[in-house]
């Protein structure tokens, strides 16, 4: 990696990364909240659970919107208050949303890395493999339980969220049926996912997936995603539909708010 780079993705990361920052206020919808015991990443975690307008008169089951950077003071409240004007305009079809609160947001959103000075921003302990088994096994066990939900779900996140999205995606595919990543870090342990994206492609399912993934005009980042849909272009399968947004004229901290809406109406359309 290029040293200009590399620290391009250190403030990157600094900034929008293994911390969390302080983000615009939304009003927080009405919403309930729980926490779970996670034997996977062993600590209790909370979650807050978003519910259509018409779930309470209808016996009808939900497809379920999984976001890592779930708090209430994190992104929930604007996804949420935008899931909500899309469904009200009849841009998509009700989802249920269930946001899982950050406690140590670098450990749990990172895989493994050979690259050692990423360790000084965020462990190298693969969390994110636990973090996944704790959303597959364990969470996503208890919302079924507890609400009326579909077979379909997806998964939506941002910078780290977002590499955590795009590592799902192509590490362990069927853990959801679309996927939706914001400027994804894809330069983490020196690209590994974008350079090794055609090998998990071979391995594919042969099951409909659907993915949205959109790069703002950070050097560090676009760098990658525009790598990725390359390769996607030319070894991604029939079952899979998806769609990248180049989007230069964003930044690593609107790009989120700017293209969310677009995001969602594309990834729950049945017309694509």
């Amino acid at each position: 990696m290029k040293k200009s780079i590399y620290y391009l993705s250190v403030i990157a990361l600094l900034t929008f990364g293994c911390v969390n920052t302080a983000r615009v206020q939304d009003i927080i919808p009405n919403h309930d909240s729980f926490t779970i015991l996670s034997s996977f990443v062993n600590e209790t975690r909370v979650i807050n659970v978003w519910l259509p307008p018409n779930y309470k008169n209808s016996t009808d089951a939900f497809p379920v919107l999984y976001m890592p950077d779930g708090g209430i003071k994190e992104d929930f409240p604007h996804i949420a208050n935008s899931i909500a004007k899309l469904v009200e305009s009849k841009n998509i079809p009700p989802v249920i949303l269930v946001g899982i609160e950050n406690t140590e947001r670098g450990r749990d959103l990172t895989g493994f890395s050979e690259v050692e000075a990423d360790a000084e921003y965020c462990p190298l302990t693969d969390g994110a493999k636990n973090f996944r088994a704790f959303i597959t096994e364990e969470l996503m066990l208890q919302i079924n339980t507890k609400y009326r939900t579909s077979s379909q779900k997806g998964i939506i996140g941002e910078s780290l969220a977002g590499l955590f999205v795009m590592e799902t995606f192509l590490v362990q595919p069927n853990a959801f049926d679309f996927y939706i990543a914001m400027d994804p870090s894809l330069w983490w342990n020196n690209h590994y996912l974008e350079q090794n994206a055609s090998t998990y492609l071979k391995a594919f399912p042969n099951k409909t997936k659907k993915l949205w993934f959109a790069g703002s005009g950070v050097e560090d980042i676009s760098i990658h995603t525009n790598n990725l849909a390359k390769t996607l272009k030319s070894n991604s399968t029939s079952a899979l539909i998806w769609k990248y947004e180049d989007a230069p004229n964003e930044k690593h901290s609107t790009i989120f708010r700017a293209k969310k809406e677009q995001a969602l109406t594309w990834i729950m359309s049945e017309n694509n």
